[in-house]
């Protein structure tokens, strides 16, 4: 959905008509004023955004999620940087109903189009995050880089509870058979870096989450943030390291993340706030603050948002739960659970963890339960180009037309996480013969070449012996062969 130019009121607010019904008499008391103040303004922003025929392809829309049984997607192009400060995450489409950033089955997020594709990105299993803890104090900011609303900041005690959100999140909720959804998760902080060491710590390990801690403002290319006293850096610098190293999500404790900086006459500069200037680079996600937000506020966000992330949660479904905890503490009328704001990248699904479903039992090479023994080595090669092959590494191989594969293939039928092919230990002596298996997750099935013509195999499992012809999707599509090295000719 974009949003398009348009007059304003002096507050650049949209024009809204009062409702007969708010008035200071009706409620009896401030907070049922302001909340119905609150919600009118919510639906005044729906009413306006959501006029004509878009109204009939939203609802075509959520019609199609709701058959399918999924959520729907709902992403916000704000292109006049006049508009970007309006609080869009209040939206409702009727009185009663949840304000839009406030749903798991619609969920919102904003974002920009004006940006390059995504590269493929690597599929992770474990949460792991690097937490920066900047500037705690304003003293050594320059003047004319302050904001009305910095303040000090209780950094160490932010640190913590996201450390401990994600250890406690390792051993709770456990399935009744004792097994815990929630991901391996790793914090790694840094106190007040340089920028030399910030880069170098970027580079030397594999992170998914940045987390940054500290003050910021507005400013051209991205805004500031502070990492200590004689060190600062701006969104379109840091933007180069962050994608380089392909972390998925940013996220920013700091004021003003989410606003435009200001030229000299006032007027907010387009593309300029530090989420929407990473996002043109190529981070998938960034959430980060629409306005000054108190520290008990952002601790009680964090601790609900990481856990939801650490159980492999998408991002924008993540942030949905983080808002509903901020409202039942901070209540509805207040803005606490507005003031975060998430960016996604057109392209990017949410997934940051891959979720326990869509994942094999897969055991790397050095784990004791392989027993000393390794996989052995096999490929795939399509029977057009027998020449070409791809190496099945460390015993196992995903397959589909999503980029995050270890083989993407495309053709009709395939789906984008389409099937798996994976080695199982016999656990007998050496004379076995190696066990691959292949399972597939696909809607419309894997094609096997067997004696009495073509098997079509959906959602199971089964053995794959040396040779074995393939076709993941339809009868049309490419056939494959399946090779255990050594094995490939007969003897």
């Amino acid at each position: 959905v974009t949003v398009p130019r348009f007059a304003t009121n002096s507050q650049g607010l949209p024009p809204i008509v009062p409702d007969p019904e708010v008035s200071a008499e009706t409620g009896s008391s401030t907070m049922s004023y302001s909340s119905r103040l609150m919600q009118h303004l919510g639906l005044s922003l729906w009413q306006w955004l959501f006029d004509g025929s878009i109204k009939s392809s939203f609802d075509q829309s959520e019609g199609i999620a709701i058959g399918q049984g999924r959520p729907l997607r709902l992403r916000l192009d704000i292109r006049d940087p006049d508009l970007i400060s309006l609080p869009w995450e209040i939206m409702q489409s009727e009185p009663g109903k949840q304000a839009v950033s406030l749903s798991q089955q619609l969920l919102f997020s904003r974002t920009t189009t004006a940006v390059d594709p995504l590269p493929p990105s690597r599929a992770d299993y474990a949460l792991r995050v690097l937490l920066v803890l900047g500037q705690a104090n304003d003293q050594a900011i320059a003047p004319e880089a302050k904001t009305n609303g910095d303040r000090p900041l209780n950094l160490e005690q932010e640190a913590q509870a996201l450390s401990l959100a994600l250890e406690r999140r390792a051993v709770a909720r456990l399935y009744p058979s004792g097994f815990s959804p929630a991901a391996p998760s790793l914090v790694d902080t840094l106190v007040q870096p340089s920028l030399p060491e910030l880069v170098n710590h970027l580079e030397a390990s594999t992170y998914n989450v940045f987390f940054y801690a500290g003050h910021g403002s507005p400013a051209p290319d991205g805004g500031l943030l502070y990492l200590s006293p004689t060190a600062c850096i701006n969104g379109t610098e840091l933007a180069q390291v962050l994608t380089r190293c392909q972390v998925k999500l940013a996220v920013f404790n700091a004021c003003w993340g989410a606003q435009p900086a200001k030229d000299a006459n006032q007027a907010p500069m387009p593309r300029s706030s530090l989420a929407e200037v990473l996002i043109h680079h190529g981070v998938p996600a960034v959430l980060a603050m629409r306005d000054m937000i108190a520290d008990e506020e952002a601790l009680s966000f964090i601790e609900v948002f990481a856990q939801a992330l650490a159980e492999r949660t998408p991002i924008d479904r993540a942030v949905a739960i983080g808002r509903q905890q901020l409202l039942t503490l901070y209540k509805f009328n207040q803005p606490a659970w507005t003031l975060p704001v998430l960016y996604m990248h057109p392209e990017f699904d949410g997934e940051l963890i891959r979720p326990i479903e869509e994942g094999v039992t897969e055991i790397p090479e050095t784990s004791t339960t392989w027993l000393g023994r390794r996989a052995p080595s096999a490929f795939l090669r399509p029977m057009e180009v027998p020449s070409q092959t791809w190496p099945i590494q460390g015993g196992i191989m995903r397959v589909g037309k999503w980029e995050g594969n270890d083989l993407v293939i495309h053709g009709p039928g395939v789906s984008r996480k389409h099937a798996e092919i994976f080695y199982r230990d016999a656990m007998v002596d050496d004379s076995s013969p190696p066990s691959f298996y292949l399972r597939d997750f696909s809607r419309y099935g894997t094609l096997i070449l067997r004696e009495d013509g073509w098997q079509r195999i959906h959602h199971r499992e089964v053995m794959l012996s040396s040779k074995t012809q393939l076709k993941f999707g339809s009868h049309r599509c490419q056939t494959i062969e399946f090779i255990v090295d050594g094995m490939a000719e007969p003897s």
